[in-house]
């Protein structure tokens, strides 16, 4: 992509934060266009120039200009450049970025042969100036570690196994290490000179003790080649570069900023920056200009831009913010923000717009858990996260993260044992989260806390939830009767209270749970409707997602195949878009009852195994360890088995159980599969055709080899591998070899890497 822009654009500067590589880049990209420019390419180093006014005389020295005459440097050398084809290379213009400003507009402006490739922490802001910002190298996920084959496909895995031969001869990248390299190299953002660094710490430390030993890493990597400039040759120290380059308010805002996870938007920025010495109205134009020195990396999120930091360069902010005096003021106010957020998304939940309302708080669920920490690690701080884990319970249970939920209120209920109505709203909730996950005694025994807390504290939404909680135990417990009788009567007290907000109208799902169970599917079907009735003029989706799927169930149970599908297949949809693990759990499993039932075997044993694994991602127990829901799936596996024969089930159930999220849903739903891969949100659409030679080099390039070895290989020359190597390239819309490497890994027929 660089050489690309450099065939049009006559200003091209590589941007991005300290130690990112965008020397490197730039003179590898120098190097592969030098033929292209008849009076050659020329470096200037200017990281070591303070002088501004040197920076002129410095482009005559590169270019070997010894003139002595009473001209001006500048004059000189635009003199000079006037009829030359050539690229000048200026490397490190951060701190001088007015001089250098001043000094390309001229030469630009004399020269019309010449190009300039700089690199900047900050762009130059000339006219016609085409930028490319520097990201890090790739990295693999540590939490979805590739197969040992394909480790080495990431640039920050080849980079860490290059240098470490250096230091280690014979490194290698192997089973016993690659989860410690990898995680070395996610923890440093895939930052070529904090790899390097790293790497030079194996003459005494292991992969796995320097992972470890990450969490100090400013301490740890100071030191680096002798031939290394002195601010390149500590992390620290070409972080402090960066920061020194920062104005007073950007210097504030930098660290201040550290306190947020996850990034943030500019409503979070000013709300939680904004005060103490920075004006509210002054944040944008300092996220602008820490934006502008590659501090901060904006990230699309629909409507909304979000902002976050390296977590190199974050980790820097966090001591200065530590330095300051700022930090527990700082995580207050971060605190606050996300209290109000949480209030916010559980007033609106009962709306029209809950699917805005889960990508919100899943956009900010980083951010949330540090809140949620900061209360539970601070004195006097409890019963506010008591009350901020109860505010998020429409998420927690609502959105996929019911394990977390109760870890959350586990830890804040043991610190605050004292009656108050924010233990009684988490005692609720999380004995709400222990019943969907088939904890039913945690369950039973929260919910009698409950009571009697709303007794003493005289609390009727206590009571109304306490009574809903011990409806839901009898019901998996199976005593049906007494769970219509407690049910009904906190349906009553929630009407009393106005109250019916999308928790309190569970009841309608789990009464007409209860009626199912029983056989009364004339009331089940009453009930789902009222309560669908409740949901669809107010935009309701999830209850009314569960009161589509008890229909369904109730339909399936009488035989009505067609519309027992119909609807389960819009609860699943709905359940979906708000990422509800429990109910797209429980709408799979019935699709595969409703299978069995028509007949097709070979479906109902993938969408069982597809269950199973799904059941396994709740972090609950199968069937909500519940007899009503136990015995049909039970049934619908025995009829299956028998049907298929025992090797089709298990082929069946088997691939099932190998979909992801994505394929599951679609297959259930009857759409064609589209799983995401890394490779594929990179760099989009991979149906390409290539010509059988582009395949040949494709598949060299997969195994890793430079376009002068492909070259050798084919016996060809090197030009026309470069040649094929672009058109590939561009073909696929790659920018990197890597990438290459990744899709052909991918294609069958093909050889990996």
């Amino acid at each position: 992509m660089v050489r690309r822009s450099l065939e049009s654009a006559r200003l091209l500067t590589l941007t991005g934060p300290g130690g990112v590589g965008k020397t490197q880049l730039g003179l590898r990209v120098a190097r592969q266009v030098r033929r292209a420019f008849a009076d050659g390419v020329w470096l200037v180093e200017l990281a070591a120039l303070q002088d501004p006014g040197l920076l002129a005389q410095s482009v005559a020295d590169a270019l070997g200009l010894r003139d002595q005459s009473v001209r001006s440097p500048l004059a000189v050398v635009a003199d000079y450049l006037r009829d030359k084809e050539l690229l000048l290379v200026l490397d490190n213009c951060e701190h001088l970025l007015e001089a250098c400003g001043l000094v390309v507009a001229k030469l630009l402006g004399a020269a019309g042969g010449l190009r300039v490739l700089a690199t900047s922490r900050q762009v130059l802001r000339l006219e016609g100036e085409h930028v490319v910002p520097v990201g890090p190298l790739s990295v693999p996920d540590p939490d979805r570690l590739p197969s040992q084959g394909n480790v080495h496909q990431y640039e920050a895995v080849r980079l860490f196994a290059e240098r470490a031969v250096a230091v280690v001869p014979g490194f290698e990248v192997d089973a016993g290490n690659r989860a410690a390299v990898v995680g070395v190299c996610h923890r440093l953002d895939g930052m070529p000179l904090a790899i390097e660094l790293a790497v030079a710490r194996l003459r005494v430390l292991s992969p796995e003790q320097l992972l470890q030993r990450l969490d100090d890493r400013f301490r740890l990597l100071v030191r680096g080649p002798r031939f290394k400039l002195l601010r390149h040759r500590t992390l620290r120290a070409t972080i402090d570069w960066s920061f020194d380059l920062c104005e007073r308010e950007e210097q504030a805002l930098w660290a201040r900023a550290s306190v947020f996870a996850g990034g943030f938007d500019l409503d979070a920025a000013e709300a939680v920056c904004g005060d103490g010495g920075i004006d509210r109205d002054q944040v944008l134009d300092l996220v602008a200009g820490l934006m502008d020195k590659s501090i901060l990396v904006r990230e699309g999120h629909g409507y909304r831009a979000r902002y976050r930091m390296l977590d190199t360069i974050h980790a820097y902010g966090r001591d200065r913010l530590r330095e300051s005096g700022e930090e527990a003021t700082l995580r207050r106010w971060h605190r606050d923000y996300y209290l109000g957020l949480a209030e916010l998304g559980k007033t609106e939940w009962f709306g029209p717009d809950q699917v805005e309302v889960f990508r919100r708080t899943q956009r900010e669920h980083a951010n949330l858990r540090i809140a949620l920490e900061f209360c539970l690690s601070t004195a006097g701080e409890t019963r506010t996260g008591l009350h901020m884990a109860a505010a998020l319970h429409f998420y927690w249970v609502g959105c996929g993260f019911m394990a977390e939920g109760r870890r959350w209120f586990d830890r804040a209920l043991a610190v605050d044992t004292e009656p108050s109505l924010p233990r009684a709203a988490a005692l609720w909730a999380n004995a709400h989260l222990a019943g969907v996950q088939g904890a039913h005694r945690s369950t039973n025994d929260m919910a009698e806390e409950c009571h009697a807390l709303g007794l003493r504290l005289e609390d009727e939404t206590s009571l109304a939830w306490a009574l809903l909680l011990r409806g839901h135990h009898a019901m998996m417990t199976d005593d049906q009767s007494l769970a219509v009788a407690l049910y009904v009567d906190a349906l009553a007290r929630f009407e009393a209270l106005g109250k019916l907000n999308s928790m309190a109208i569970i009841v309608y799902i789990l009464l007409v749970f209860v009626f199912v169970f029983l056989g009364d599917f004339a009331q089940a079907v009453t009930v789902c409707r009222q309560g669908i009735a409740i949901c669809e003029p107010n935009g309701e989706l999830w209850v009314r997602s569960y009161l589509l799927y008890t229909l369904g169930w109730a339909e399936w149970s009488q035989g009505e195949m067609e519309q027992a599908t119909v609807h389960a297949r819009e609860s699943l949809s709905l359940k979906k878009a708000l990422n509800d693990l429990l109910g797209m759990a429980v709408a799979v499993d019935l699709m595969a009852w409703i299978a069995a039932a028509a007949g097709d075997g070979e479906r109902a044993a993938t969408l069982l195994g597809a269950v199973g694994q799904l059941w396994e991602s709740t972090g609950g127990r199968a069937q909500l360890g519940s007899p009503a829901w136990i015995v049909p799936h039970d049934a619908c596996e025995r009829q299956t088995r028998k049907a298929l024969g025992d090797h089709a089930f298990r082929a069946a159930f088997a691939r099932g159980y190998e979909f992801g999220l994505d394929e599951t849903v679609a297959y259930a739903l009857g759409e064609k599969p589209q799983p995401t891969t890394e490779t594929d949100t990179e760099t989009g659409s991979a149906e390409v055709s290539l010509t059988r030679r582009e395949q040949q080099v494709a598949e060299l390039v997969a195994e890793g080899l430079t376009n002068k070895q492909i070259a050798d290989r084919l016996v060809i020359a090197q030009r026309t591998a470069e040649g094929h190597v672009e058109r590939i390239l561009a073909k696929l819309g790659f920018t990197k070899r890597v990438q290459i490497a990744a899709w052909m890994a991918e294609q069958p027929g093909t050889r990996g890497t």
